[in-house]
């Protein structure tokens, strides 16, 4: 399923770049992966709550001029920075002993500090970005065009498409037009707006080499190795290097068209190949984030893999193009649909997939409950199938803004531990943590599976009663009794 692209190493664009490293841990770079698409025959709308974002045609002038297109999209355009602070509890073996365990204990903090960019996305105050430019950021900071400087903070990510959306506290900001990812075609030009190297408000010109584009880089680089990535990347020759990640692609309309996010590269730096997230992905992502906190991610249900002459003389196909079905989930919308395996796909919707990318970039537009009508090729014969997409648990329905906050907070989602999970780990109280983003638990090191067994010395019994505390607790410090999955306890400290 997976492209590969030969003889170039493949390479994050530039979340962070590390000026000041004086922590043991290496500042990430984390890729792109790929993630379940789904289509319908309509396009779904979705509404933003305060964002005004419009899909317009990506239509370019005839005369070939770059000049308005960049003096416009240069105030759209955001150069982020973040300060990254790890901090960790020197621990004191005498105190405890006579005190209990995070007696006498200091707070230890290294620092380091990272650069890339950012597009508004609305007047008041919505910015997109990459995930990897901010996953392990305490402090971020944008500055616009003029100059002006305000703080951010994290309305959410989205690790799977290496997504972002920041807010900050500001009005009557230039938003950048965006257009239908859909209509870009090969060939046609586009500019790279970022800031590479520190470089404010660089502006580069290119064509489109191809969309589509699968180039494994997500998952490679991600420190999660559950997430299920998507990719489904415009390739384009414009100019991008460390510092353009969360940039932005547009055409010479001065319209959005793509988040600038990888380069394939020996060096790190731009070889000749770059690649963007598609507005069209961009857009349904930031608005789930914005008006859930998370993605509404649906899923086909179906093992594919991309069609070649390979695969053609082993399984005996009759068409050369589409999307093999490998296998089918059972109790997957796939599965109750009738899709089988040995199909291959050739449409979602109206619009022809040829590649695993393509699939996946339809699909993942999609939310739980949306149904698409899949055009199969079986048995030489071409038929059609309703899917109704589920999520990752097989549910259709929606999850409501309320119920993902009561099991959230500082970046990560809890769950209530199970008796068996308990009785394993000889315990009789904790949460653990299921999911975890850019956020405080995140920059102090704690990853999904971690068990929280106390705050402040205080047993957790439930999730609502840690994610009360962390939200009641502001300009307080927070002492965490821990356990790994395997039994290991530990102490970890911040501050709120």
């Amino acid at each position: 399923m997976r492209n590969n692209i030969k003889s170039i190493g493949m390479g994050i664009i530039g979340g962070l770049i590390p000026v000041a490293l004086f922590f043991m841990f290496a500042m990430p770079d984390s890729n792109h992966k790929d993630i379940h698409v789904n289509q319908s025959q309509s396009e779904p709308v979705y509404n933003m709550p305060t964002s005004k974002v419009s899909l317009l045609s990506t239509e370019n002038n005839s005369r070939l001029d770059f000049i308005k297109a960049s003096e416009e999209s240069v105030h759209s355009v955001v150069h982020v920075k973040t300060k990254v602070v790890r901090s960790y509890i020197q621990r004191d073996p005498f105190f405890e002993f006579f005190y209990g365990p995070g007696a006498g204990g200091r707070e230890q903090k290294r620092y380091g500090m990272g650069s890339g960019s950012g597009v508004i996305v609305s007047e008041d105050g919505y910015i997109l970005t990459n995930n990897h430019v901010i996953q392990d950021a305490n402090e971020i900071e944008v500055t616009l065009n003029d100059n002006t400087t305000y703080t951010a903070e994290i309305v959410g990510t989205d690790p799977s498409t290496d997504l972002a959306v920041l807010k900050i506290d500001a009005k009557n900001l230039r938003a950048m037009p965006i257009a239908n990812s859909d209509d870009v075609r090969v060939g046609q030009w586009v500019l790279a707006v970022g800031n590479p190297f520190n470089l404010n408000s660089t502006v580069t010109a290119g064509i489109v080499s191809a969309k589509a584009r699968n180039i494994n880089v997500i998952g490679s680089n991600s420190r999660d190795q559950d997430i299920i990535p998507i990719e489904s990347f415009i390739q384009t020759d414009a100019a991008v290097n460390p510092g353009n990640s969360g940039g932005a692609l547009i055409n010479t309309n001065g319209e959005l068209i793509g988040i600038n996010t990888a380069i394939a590269s020996q060096t790190g730096n731009y070889a000749g190949y770059s690649f963007a997230i598609p507005s069209q992905l961009a857009v349904k992502v930031m608005q789930d984030i914005i008006d859930y906190g998370i993605v509404q991610r649906a899923f086909l249900g179906v093992q594919i893999r991309g069609i070649n002459q390979e695969l053609i003389k082993e399984k005996d196909l009759s068409v050369s193009q589409g999307v093999y079905v490998e296998s089918v989930n059972k109790g997957s919308g796939a599965d109750k649909a009738g899709v089988q395996e040995g199909d291959v796909i050739l449409k979602v919707g109206t619009k022809e997939v040829n590649t695993v990318a393509e699939l996946q970039g339809e699909i993942g537009r999609r939310r739980p409950g949306d149904k698409v009508t899949l055009t199969i090729s079986r048995n030489n014969k071409n038929i059609t199938k309703d899917v109704v997409l589920k999520d990752m648990d097989g549910n259709t329905e929606l999850v409501s803004k309320e119920e993902i906050e009561s099991h959230t907070a500082l970046g990560a989602t809890f769950a209530e531990l199970t008796k068996e999970e308990k009785k394993e780990l000889n315990i009789k109280n904790g949460v653990k943590i299921v999911s975890i983003s850019a956020g405080k638990l995140r920059s102090i090191g704690l990853t999904k599976g971690i068990i929280i067994t106390k705050v402040n010395n205080e047993e957790v019994k439930s999730v609502k009663q840690l994610v009360d505390y962390f939200k009641n607790n502001e300009n307080r410090g927070i002492l965490l009794e821990i356990m790994t999955e395997s039994g290991k306890k530990d102490y970890v400290g911040f501050g709120l």
